[in-house]
């Protein structure tokens, strides 16, 4: 981990860039973003070809907290200005109806778009200085997580440079700031479909709950329909290591940590977070990694803990089952997705 932090100049170099079209990998509290340009397709089309990501996968505009919304989008409803009062700069995106002016390709085509506010420091330098050298001083930056396409998100700027060797090496800025405080990307609700009667959808769960966001609007949040829009990190498989991962209940954990039945030179991972000691017996074949108990401590450090697994040469990663609550539902889904693709 770095407390490192981009200075004032380096974050205006990354400005530069992005000016001229260029990519920009940038620090927010959730995970690390790879920006461009919201407006020119063309930089936009260089983080679906960077990420290997399919065109109609939408990406998130990141704005500043003084932006005009109704530059991007068509109208801001009550329900979403509620929202923002409560919950911005930080871990909410809002899933609103596309300003005609904006390009779809933000959005995979679709009439809507993903905005957000970060809360990082470094991200609102970024998008300040970019907006104030645009046309109105509107500007905005398309960002999704800075990684291979259905890979483990990064939460520090090394593990940036660990994806995109190759970025680097032409010159792509990656802004320092420290270890994202979130740890996984943001909430999701859409409210593009007030005006059809279709009250708040929860289409990505995250640090801010359905719970939160229910007591802001007074009203039930509701989950996925076959007609909501396409958004980011909603495929079945999402977020996966290289290394095989499974999740499992406490109690056969236990029995694996004993007894992995493994060929000789192979290890085994347990990461549990509900036993910080490992059980007695453990086999030499087997490492118990302890994750903290709360869920917001947990998603602070699951990618990170994913990411230094991955590299450790084990067999196969299981991870204890999350537990079935509403505060741990975005660790969960995290956690679940990249499972997903190893099942």
């Amino acid at each position: 981990m770095t407390d490192t932090v981009s200075n004032a100049h380096e974050i205006a170099q990354a400005v530069d860039v992005l000016l001229q079209g260029g990519l920009v990998a940038f620090p927010t509290e959730t995970v690390y973003g790879l920006g461009a340009d919201a407006e020119s397709t063309e930089a936009v089309g260089l983080i679906y070809s960077a990420k290997g990501r399919p065109s109609n996968h939408p990406v998130i505009v990141h704005v500043t907290p003084e932006a005009d919304l109704t530059y991007w989008v068509k109208v801001v409803p009550p329900e979403a200005q509620a929202l923002i009062d409560a919950f911005w700069p930080g871990p909410l995106t809002l899933i609103l109806k596309r300003a005609e002016n904006i390009s779809p390709v933000v959005s995979g085509g679709q009439d809507s778009i993903g905005i957000r506010c970060p809360s990082h420091p470094v991200a609102q330098l970024l998008i300040r200085g970019f907006a104030s050298r645009r046309p109105a001083g509107q500007g905005g930056i398309a960002a999704p997580s800075a990684n291979k396409f259905g890979q483990v998100s990064p939460t520090q700027a090394a593990h940036v440079r660990h994806e995109f060797p190759e970025l680097v090496a032409k010159g792509m800025p990656v802004l320092e700031g420290g270890s994202s405080e979130v740890g996984i990307e943001s909430t999701i609700v859409d409210l593009s479909r007030l005006d059809q009667g279709v009250g708040p959808v929860l289409l990505r769960p995250g640090h801010i709950t359905a719970a939160q966001i229910a007591e802001v609007l007074n009203q039930p949040v509701l989950s996925p329909d076959a007609h909501a829009p396409r958004v980011s990190g909603a495929l079945k498989s999402h977020y996966a290591p290289h290394t095989p991962l499974q999740l499992a209940k406490i109690n056969d954990m236990l029995k694996l940590a004993v007894k992995p039945e493994l060929p000789p030179g192979q290890k085994l991972a347990l990461v549990s977070h509900s036993m910080m000691h490992a059980p007695d017996g453990l086999s030499p074949q087997v490492d118990w990694i302890a994750m903290p108990h709360g869920y917001a401590a947990y998603g602070q450090v699951l990618y990170a803990t994913l990411r230094a697994l991955d590299q450790t040469g084990y067999v196969r990663m299981i991870w204890e089952q999350i537990p079935d609550h509403p505060d741990w539902l975005g660790v969960k889904d995290r956690l679940g997705r990249a499972a997903a693709a190893f099942s």
